[in-house]
């Protein structure tokens, strides 16, 4: 059945693959993103939309409304990364990950879901991360951002379950995509030498976790298979097993060897 979606953060990675797939099996798409115009090898119907600005985002959904009288899915995938030690991270640098990963998923969606409850029915598939199942080191702005759309996700799917809206989150590992060249890094500041050697090691090896990632088609395979369950499960997790098995091992593994393993992983000896 076609339906009509819009998919954010659609000018690149994830977000473009998504878009042009599901236009491909005959949906209506609406690719959304600040940048869209610069968009190149797009299928699909490009939005120009901010997801941390309500009037931009209040405009791009009154212009779907109008042309198609309805959205019965929404891929809330906009986001960026920010990478640097907690211990020395000015929190206006919080605020700026939170602003597009967090509050840009509740913006868009409160935009969307009156709509929804209406005519009740519809789809919230909000791109979380594995991160957001477990913190990562250095990147534990992203990971935070990430575990709150797990918190307001749960909270949501129970306050919709008598309205016929459904949500669902889709928890990515690494993919192969420009997300790596686009993460913003926060300078090391602290004259601790040690300190700064563990930072250079993880960040040395998430990228290198990043440049053997998956295709992005692969997570937006999944999404397409979500969209066409009648009853489509609360998370999904995507990517190598050898990543996603990593919540199955945060919850059988004593604290202390989890950590030991991650910081191992991450070149935090």
């Amino acid at each position: 059945m076609k339906k009509v979606i819009l998919v954010t953060g659609a000018s690149s990675g994830l977000g473009l693959a998504t878009a042009n797939g599901l236009t491909s099996e005959g949906h209506i798409v609406y690719g959304a993103s600040r940048n869209i115009d610069k968009v190149s090898g797009a299928n699909f119907n490009r939005l120009q939309m901010d997801v941390t600005d309500d009037a931009s985002v209040k405009a791009a959904i009154d212009q779907i409304i109008q042309k198609e009288g309805r959205i019965d899915v929404l891929v809330n995938n906009a986001g960026n990364g920010i990478t640097g030690p907690l211990y020395a991270t000015p929190v206006d640098a919080a605020k700026k990950q939170f602003e597009v990963n967090f509050f840009g998923v509740v913006r868009v969606s409160s935009a969307v879901l009156p709509g929804m409850i209406e005519k009740k029915s519809g789809l919230i598939i909000n791109i979380g991360s594995l991160a957001g199942l477990f913190g990562l080191p250095y990147q534990g702005l992203y990971s935070a951002s990430k575990f709150a759309i797990e918190g307001y996700s749960q909270s949501l799917r129970m306050e919709l379950q008598n309205t016929g809206v459904k949500v669902s989150v889709v928890n990515p590992g690494d993919f192969k995509t420009d997300f790596t060249a686009s993460r913003e890094k926060l300078p090391f500041t602290l004259p601790n030498e040690q300190l700064k050697a563990e930072f250079e090691a993880a960040v040395a090896s998430m990228e290198k976790d990043e440049s053997i990632g998956a295709d992005p088609s692969k997570l937006a395979a999944q999404i397409s298979k979500i969209i066409n369950k009648s009853k489509p499960a609360h998370n999904y997790l995507v990517g190598a097993l050898g990543q996603t098995i990593v919540p199955t091992l945060k919850a059988i593994l004593p604290g202390s060897i989890f950590v030991k393993l991650m910081n191992d992983h991450y070149g935090i000896k």
